[in-house]
């Protein structure tokens, strides 16, 4: 395996670049990769309009998105249902002029105001009395919209809108509340409106076809074998359960998007101990690991049998920070990922970040690393 080192590329695995890209920054996803991290792979590996990319982790869809920019077939899926939402509200096609009008007939109703007595009590933190009544009145409107497309549109477009008004401060897995002063949820919602539909005007979406799915990546039971050319994703990262817990609030307001059961059921959060199978014997891991790394090892078996002959798979992939140690996360991907038969081309470490314990002992350095496999 060839080592490279490329600290310029540090920025780009991460989600920062994407908040001046007009589609791509509807929705902050901190865990995410950038539109230029796809760009570049997308070059690197000369990816053309007859091609299919996959992303098993796809998040809010930064995969799929670039590549219809691009013309490029391609496939994400999640299991989280809110993030898959707000994926496929950010690829989908919709004619503007009917949006308009819809956003016309939401705006010219006047307000009435809503029971929000049995109201989830975390929204009742999250939200003024005023903002909560508002939000209530706006998506009993939205309900009333025939079309699923318009309607997922604007539910997106109002839970963006609420998010900006509220009392939340996301603290890693932690969400907070905090008093403060807001604007009308009906003036934000009406600009987050105009200027979403601003930047679906202007976006140059080529001929492809693209596609977001709620699937489990241990099993894609949705794809065909040697269905695709690429894949790029970034796995959960072990030890970083903030994905996950991120979204409680957005949840609450769109409870038919929210997870079930989903804590329990992905990548190494419900280990059964007693059938477990560590790939990695030889190393001394927490059990956490070791859990992660069997999860991880039928995602790649997956991700194998799904991928074309010569396919390429580039994995955004962190080490992860223990109270007693730094678990080499990206290099154990690759040694699972070449028991499934990968060819694991190059490793290029692109961030080093000081790790703590209690967050003020220096304990290392944790590395982040793009894994470049091949079939």
């Amino acid at each position: 395996m060839k080592l490279e080192e490329r600290y310029e590329l540090g920025k780009l695995v991460t989600f920062t670049p994407n908040q001046k890209i007009p589609i791509h920054n509807w929705f902050k996803f901190k865990e995410g990769f950038s539109r230029d991290f796809v760009n570049l792979v997308f070059k690197w590996f000369k990816v053309g309009g007859d091609c299919w990319v996959l992303d098993p982790f796809c998040g809010v869809g930064t995969t799929v998105l670039t590549a219809k920019e691009f013309g490029v077939n391609a496939l994400g899926s999640d299991l989280n249902p809110f993030l898959v939402f707000t994926a496929k509200v950010k690829i989908q096609d919709y004619n503007l002029e009917k949006l308009k009008l819809t956003a016309k007939k939401i705006f010219s109703e006047k307000f009435a105001r809503t029971d929000i007595g049995e109201v989830e009590p975390i929204l009742k933190k999250a939200f003024s009395r005023p903002a909560l009544e508002d939000i209530m009145f706006f998506k009993s409107r939205i309900s009333c919209i025939d079309s699923i497309v318009e309607r997922s549109f604007f539910d997106f477009t109002l839970i963006v809108s609420a998010m900006k008004i509220s009392y939340v401060f996301k603290d890693g897995a932690v969400v907070r509340f905090f008093r403060r002063g807001h604007p009308p949820l009906r003036r934000v919602f009406k600009a987050t409106v105009k200027r979403f539909i601003r930047h679906l005007k202007k976006a140059n979406f080529k001929p492809c076809r693209t596609d977001v799915l709620m699937a489990d990546a241990r099993r894609l039971s949705f794809a065909e074998d040697e269905m695709f050319n690429l894949i790029v994703t970034s796995p959960p990262y072990l030890n970083k359960p903030e994905y996950i817990k991120a979204f409680t609030v957005e949840e609450k307001l769109l409870p038919e998007y929210a997870r079930k059961g989903f804590m329990g059921n992905y990548i190494g959060f419900n280990p059964n101990l007693d059938n477990l199978k560590n790939p990695l014997p030889e190393e001394d891991l927490p059990k956490e690991a070791e859990v992660y790394f069997a999860d991880m090892k039928t995602c790649l078996g997956e991700m194998y049998r799904v991928l074309a002959k010569n396919g390429k798979v580039v994995m955004v992939v962190g080490q992860a920070v223990f109270p007693d140690r730094i678990v080499k996360a990206d290099v154990l991907m690759g040694k699972v990922a070449e028991q499934i038969g990968f060819k694991v081309d190059k490793r290029i470490i692109v961030n080093r970040r000081v790790a703590t314990k209690n967050r003020t002992v220096k304990t290392g350095e944790a590395l982040e690393s793009i894994l470049i496999m091949s079939k």
